[in-house]
């Protein structure tokens, strides 16, 4: 049962206390030693999940207190776990950051899930120091489950030993890993953060080496058989009951092409599983590489880094002339954030411009500052996303601004965010929405029902 999965939190102390690649590590291993996990992500970061379910073979899901409510956060992590013998969380930022307070927090979830915590210290010239911050984490709130320390960025024996007999003699909980200094546990990065693994593994020579490095370094330094001590050491979570994951006939019949590429692959799991549980049909293509739309009801365009492949998307006349004709056919389209970059008259980043598909009226160009921000606000109108009046929750991530038309229609007022211009979010034409917002199911739940609608009746229009 999914409730007795054994189950591990991996927290920092901040942000780049060296999280992901632990948990890269980590994960490898427990796969290495014939473990079936199931990795979890806190927030809605796109780009570490991605390593981890290709390191695993299983789906990252993300958990996120803000965004989704408690049972939902539970049903999520119920049904991912199912069948799993071990299931790792990677928190987000340090331990006790959130939206407010707690919410949101990686504390947060720690708590709802009853996870015992190995904590991330960044241990770069700190030895003492790091047992008063542990403990001072410890004390902060007495009921997260510390269970272990790893040390990262440690530079010598000498460090590793003084800081670990402090941190246990002191905080009172043991040290299950000391990580050296080593540049093999770097990724690669760029202005979202890492490189997704899609394009690493084509466009970056020695991807796979490093990651297998990574899990080297990672076992070498941990107490492996420990840390699935404490795993199989947490409680048993309480029965959830099915809301989420329940299948129905919304979509039946329904084809939905699914942009997914090197550009485009910032995608949630459960958006694409909610369709094909509502019984439509989820069809991945290439903008990059196809050279025409597959032969589909509706269009689905994720995040990604269209800007990076903006030379090739630009060269595709096919596709880009595909596009064109289901959007004169008023196909149902969906796009966010990179999918809305690519939808405009052109992309220019770095000095090169670019022509898209230019069903947007504007076009994309770095910005000056990195968004990332929750989001929520209202439906302002009818469109495949909903009904005018309904509430919508999300998150923005991005390094881009759209310099827009006057005079366009947008689907979304928001409250909080920025969106595409003055507030207002996912411009609209006809039955094409196309938004900075990123949205989960879990968040909001019109989505996908709503757009699945929206295609049906397109499909059969006297229904």
């Amino acid at each position: 049962m999914a409730a007795d999965c054994p189950r591990v939190l991996i927290a920092g102390d901040r942000s780049s206390s060296g999280k992901t690649t632990i948990v890269a590590g980590l994960l490898s291993a427990l796969r290495g030693k014939g473990f079936s996990v199931q990795p979890f992500k806190v927030a809605m970061d796109y780009i570490d999940p991605s390593y981890h379910s290709w390191i695993t073979g299983r789906s990252c899901r993300n958990l996120d207190g803000y965004l989704m409510k408690e049972e939902a956060v539970r049903e999520i992590y119920d049904h991912a776990a199912e069948k799993a013998d071990m299931a790792v969380i990677e928190g987000v930022r340090g331990l006790y950051e959130g939206y407010d307070g707690d919410l949101g927090s990686t504390a947060q979830i720690a708590k709802l899930l009853r996870a015992p915590v190995i904590f991330v210290v960044d241990a770069r010239s700190i030895t003492r120091s790091c047992a008063a911050l542990v403990k001072g984490y410890m004390d902060y709130d007495p009921q997260v489950q510390f269970k272990g320390v790893i040390l990262n960025k440690v530079g010598s024996d000498r460090h590793a030993d003084k800081a670990k007999r402090e941190i246990e003699r002191y905080a009172g909980v043991e040290v299950v890993g000391v990580i050296r200094r080593n540049e093999d546990m770097h990724l690669a990065m760029r202005h979202l953060g890492l490189v997704p693994v899609l394009e690493g593994k084509t466009r970056h020579e020695g991807f796979a080496d490093r990651v297998a490095r990574i899990r080297e370094i990672v076992e070498d330094g941990i107490d492996l058989g420990r840390i699935i001590e404490i795993a199989r050491g947490a409680e048993p979570l309480p029965e959830v009951q099915p809301d989420l994951y329940r299948k129905n006939s919304v979509g039946e019949g329904v084809r939905i092409g699914v942009a997914r590429d090197e550009a485009f692959n910032f995608y949630y799991r459960d958006n694409l599983e909610m369709m094909e549980l509502a019984g439509a049909e989820v069809v991945p293509y290439s903008p990059v590489h196809d050279k025409a739309l597959p032969d589909v009801d509706g269009i689905y365009i994720g995040g990604g880094y269209p800007e990076i492949y903006a030379r090739e998307l630009s060269e595709n006349a096919g596709m880009l002339s595909s596009l064109e004709r289901a959007h004169e056919r008023d196909l149902p389209m969906y796009a966010e954030c990179g999918g809305l970059m690519y939808l405009g008259r052109e992309i220019e980043w770095d000095g090169e411009r670019q022509e898209m598909a230019g069903l947007v009226p504007g076009k994309a160009r770095r910005g000056e500052v990195r968004v990332v921000s929750y989001v929520h606000g209202r439906l302002a109108r009818d469109s495949p996303l909903g009904s005018a009046g309904e509430a919508i929750m999300g998150h923005e991530f991005h390094h881009s601004e759209m310099i827009m038309d006057e005079g366009l229609d947008y689907a979304i007022r928001l409250e909080r965010g920025r969106g595409i211009k003055g507030g207002w979010d996912g411009v609209c034409q006809g039955n094409m929405v196309a938004s900075y917002t990123h949205i989960h199911s879990a968040s909001f739940r019109g989505f996908p029902a709503n757009f699945l609608g929206a295609c049906k009746a397109r499909q059969w229009p006297s229904l």
